[in-house]
């Protein structure tokens, strides 16, 4: 059954120059034959643009990516009013069967539900951040205060509102049932996260690695957000610790508002072992991923909910084996155990981290199969086809 889809987006890239999860899931439906709408911000004016030879709605808002948190909130309170006025703009008659949101953020819960009801449409439910129990962790927010309350009260609409919940874990769902007695188990499933099959390196090793200068290197990367969320404190510690290996290389790609602190420290500290280097277009990110040897991953201690890094997506994807740092309560390090493809300690945990560094770091045949792994397992669980069929499977029900 072929279904007509609007997709309500937060972060979703320029198609013509780089994708992610949510792109590639669009690319999905619209290959399966069904008819697509999609809504996501943009800096340009608002109006239609062709991404990929897909109409992309794109609607003008306030800035929502590196500003300070309050900047960030009042861009995505304003967001389902943009989003609707926009949708009535440009797509006066149309009807809908399926709405499809992820989160972050949950400031769409109402749009999503005002036009369900106005459409007869399925509602369902990405779920990628559990806000705003994430900021209370991380001291954003103070819980029981007065935006904890109206947070966590769309919060509990949403998931009322959800016909059905793709989690990232068997852990999310557990978690979401066991703080929402009112939720329904019936409404949640795994969804894992997901991205397009990486298939061969398009530019040269050679040319990569002198224009990143990290040629004759054992290179271990940390790609992604650089924020509160991913504790970089510990991976600037291991940094610290590694200075007695004259061939290790820290490379840190991405943006976040930690950014600047993090190049103050490198300085302070005259550490020459680490280069960061700002976000770079996809296609030439994952070529370096896959020249480089191991892939880090940090999680912030003080995390309460069972995150899934969608970073790890990159790294399975090139067949890099991975070496985290993690909170108690993921259940991502047994993920690593499962499919052998990386060693973890938790966080805070200098002397493991450091420990499990060496054990990579002394051995290649080590490093190679945890790497062959991690693919296996991203071939057979984690891409977009896989996430569409378990989205169709679900909704069609």
């Amino acid at each position: 059954m072929k279904q007509r889809v609007l997709f309500l987006m937060f972060a979703f890239p320029d198609m013509n120059k780089s994708f992610n999860m949510y792109t590639t899931l669009v690319e999905q439906f619209v290959a399966n034959g069904h008819e697509v709408v999609v809504l996501a911000p943009g800096n340009q004016e608002t109006g239609i643009y062709p991404e990929a030879n897909i109409p992309i709605l794109r609607v003008k808002t306030l800035p929502i990516k590196n500003v300070p948190n309050y900047l960030k909130g009042i861009a995505n309170l304003l967001l389902p009013y943009q989003f609707e006025k926009a949708l009535a703009r440009f797509y006066p008659g149309n009807q809908f069967d399926l709405i499809i949101s992820p989160t972050p953020p949950i400031t769409l819960v109402h749009l999503a539900a005002k036009l369900k009801k106005k459409f007869g449409s399925k509602f369902y439910l990405i779920l990628r951040d559990i806000f705003p129990q994430n900021a209370v962790d991380l001291g954003f927010m103070k819980k029981g205060g007065l935006l904890h309350r109206y947070f966590r009260a769309k919060e509990k609409k949403l998931y009322n509102e959800a016909d059905f919940i793709g989690c990232m874990s068997h852990g999310n769902i557990n978690y979401l049932l066991q703080h929402n007695s009112d939720l329904s188990s019936s409404k949640c499933h795994e969804l894992k996260n997901f991205q397009k099959l990486y298939s061969n390196n398009q530019l040269s090793k050679d040319n990569l690695a002198k224009k990143y200068q990290i040629d004759n290197k054992f290179v271990v990367v940390f790609g992604g957000n650089m924020g509160k969320p991913q504790q970089l404190e510990n991976v600037l510690e291991l940094v610290k610790r590694c200075t007695i290996y004259p061939d290790v290389q820290f490379l840190l790609l991405g943006e976040g508002v930690q950014m600047q602190k993090l190049e103050e420290y490198i300085k302070k500290a005259k550490l020459t072992n680490i280069k960061i280097q700002r976000t770079i277009p996809k296609n030439e990110y994952q070529d370096l991923l896959s020249i480089c040897h191991v892939g880090l991953i940090s999680l912030h201690q003080d995390f309460t909910i069972p995150n899934i890094p969608s970073k790890a997506l990159d790294y399975w994807n090139v067949g890099l084996p991975i070496l985290a740092s993690l909170d108690a309560a993921t259940d991502f390090g047994n993920v690593l155990d499962e499919i052998k493809s990386g060693l973890w300690c938790m966080a805070g945990n200098h002397y493991s981290f450091e420990l499990n560094f060496k054990t990579l770091y002394k051995n290649n045949a080590l490093r190679k199969e945890m790497g062959i792994n991690g693919r296996n397992y991203f071939e057979k669980q984690l891409t977009p086809d896989i996430a569409y069929q378990t989205i169709i499977q679900t909704t069609i029900k």
